[in-house]
């Protein structure tokens, strides 16, 4: 049987990650409720308080918010605001690095453009 979690990085920030990605494919919507610390325990099989620090961070992100007795639910605008996040994120992680090796390549703008564009036959989202 396959792990849930990788051993790339600890736990909650996965469980976070994956309440985000949840977010940007809309199985939660804006201003729904999310699974509570316990259900998310439960479901995974981890400790409460690792959950809990993984929604801990996405409410000080201000992407959850919570509704004393009720729960946590997802703000308004937070699926927006994860995209610019990941977009930003995707920049420093993939983006600077290919650019910063091209150079060192000696690959023009246009070279680099004319790579993506043609990705040798691999799909790419449109919008």
């Amino acid at each position: 049987m396959q792990e849930l979690f990788n051993q790339e990085k600890p736990i909650y920030l996965q469980i976070k990650e994956m309440i985000e990605t949840d977010i940007l494919r809309e199985i939660f919507m804006e201003e729904e409720r999310v699974p509570s610390t316990n259900e998310l325990a439960k479901l995974y099989a981890i400790n409460p308080a690792t959950a809990a620090k993984g929604i801990n961070l996405l409410v000080d992100e201000g992407v959850l918010y919570k509704k004393r007795g009720i729960g946590m639910f997802v703000t308004a605008g937070a699926k927006e605001l994860i995209r610019k996040k990941r977009k930003e994120s995707f920049f420093e992680s993939y983006v600077k690095g290919m650019l910063i090796e091209a150079a060192s390549l000696g690959i023009t703008k246009e070279e680099l453009v004319e790579m993506i564009v043609s990705q040798k036959g691999e799909k790419c989202h449109e919008e």
